[in-house]
């Protein structure tokens, strides 16, 4: 079987790190070898001057194709229009896809077009699907339905995706629900969940952990004092702010911010009027061999999201032996199935305290922790896709 499978969001040798979730998991198809896999992840340049400065800089120096393990990856431009036009960019990403389809096509027919994220690339990769005369298959994420979903423009256009899709994956099955209660069809909707690399993400001692964290110069503390870890961009709605005002009813316990964005300044302010200066650290951005230890070091990650699909750094937290406090939000109920994972509790202040105490008072084994992921890793996940691709090109 032959698959063209279209991606925005997947690494590129200029961002190694972008979509890398994607990239992981396209690596493992290509490496499982029972499926002919073309990847082409279009990269949006704007007009001179703007393609000089950055980030767009970068993107442009991205190379036309690369590898990613087994796996070639071919990185056609489309226009890109910053801040405006975003509900066009499935037709200018379709446009510059076209031609390199239709010639690969031509080559070696495809079985299947795939888009790897709903909106833009399920739009764009419906056009390409019909103009080649074959089926399709999008997958959501989470945050494209969540936010385009408000977007009446985008969204009318993921809903004409959906009715020319053959099958729609979703993270979770909480998704899946509020998919089809955007009027995509049920019948097409089947869960895929994320995958995990376990050679990184496993536990480990935790005061091994955080010997190594000092020794890196990424976090230093005190030998016995609980650490709380919230991962994610600092914007509003990973609600990191919620977990400051918890933190200030958790005595001695410690909360480290690993990531960067726009309200880092307002959170730093916060950190200082409630006298936390000496408990929170903000870490930056950690790179990704470092953040498995860190999850390993801590007693819990906390992430009181506003929405979510099922978060792959849930699931990362739970491998390294770190329940989870999280909100009752999107595959929140299908990760967390006990208490030994974690608590689900409600998205104030209140409720995030309560959750974090009990976890300290758990002191659960990290392998029992770690038990609630045995179920996710790329290979499986690479399985489970190629078995959806069969069904639905009618294999």
């Amino acid at each position: 079987m032959r698959i063209l499978s279209i991606s925005t969001l997947f690494p590129n040798p200029a961002r190694p790190a972008f979509g890398k979730f994607v990239g992981s998991q396209m690596r493992a198809v290509a490496e499982e070898g029972s499926v002919d896999l073309t990847m082409i992840a279009p990269i949006g340049v704007p007009p001179w001057p703007l393609n000089r400065k950055q980030p767009y800089a970068t993107h442009t120096a991205c190379p036309p194709q690369a590898t990613l393990g087994a796996l070639s990856v071919l990185h056609p431009r489309f226009l890109l229009i910053p801040r405006f036009g975003a509900e066009s960019n499935p037709a200018r990403i379709a446009r510059a896809i076209l031609p390199l389809a239709r010639h690969l096509h031509g080559l070696k027919p495809f079985d299947l077009v795939d888009a790897q994220f709903f909106f833009p690339d399920g739009p764009a990769a419906a056009i390409v699907a019909r103009e080649l005369g074959l089926p399709l298959t999008i997958k959501s994420r989470g945050s494209d339905i969540i936010y385009w979903q408000t977007r009446p423009k985008a969204l009318r256009q993921m809903q004409e995706a959906a009715d020319y899709a053959t099958l729609l994956l979703t993270v979770s099955q909480a998704l899946g629900r509020d998919m089809a209660a955007l009027g995509m069809a049920p019948d097409k909707i089947v869960t895929h969940y994320t995958g995990l690399d376990r050679a990184k993400f496993h536990p480990l001692p935790r005061t091994e952990a955080r010997q190594r964290l000092a020794a890196q110069a990424i976090l230093h503390l005190p030998p016995q004092a609980p650490l709380f870890v919230a991962a994610g961009s600092l914007i509003a709605i990973k609600g990191q702010s919620i977990a400051l005002d918890a933190l200030a009813q958790v005595p001695d316990a410690h909360l480290a911010l690993a990531g960067v964005g726009p309200d880092e300044a307002a959170l730093r302010a916060q950190t200082a009027a409630l006298g936390l200066s000496d408990r929170v650290h903000f870490l930056g951005q950690v790179s990704h061999d470092a953040l498995p230890v860190l999850m390993a070091a801590a007693n819990a990650l906390v992430l009181p999201s506003e929405r979510e699909g099922l978060a792959n750094v849930w699931v990362e937290s739970l491998a390294c032996g770190a329940p989870l406090v999280i909100p009752d939000i999107g595959g929140a109920r299908e990760v967390v199935t006990a208490t030994s994972a974690g608590r689900i509790v409600t998205r104030d202040v209140q409720g995030f305290a309560q959750g974090m105490r009990a976890i300290l008072e758990d002191n659960l084994p990290q392998a029992e922790v770690a038990r609630h992921a045995d179920g996710f890793n790329w290979e499986s996940n690479a399985r489970r896709l190629i078995e959806i691709w069969h069904r639905a090109a009618g294999y």
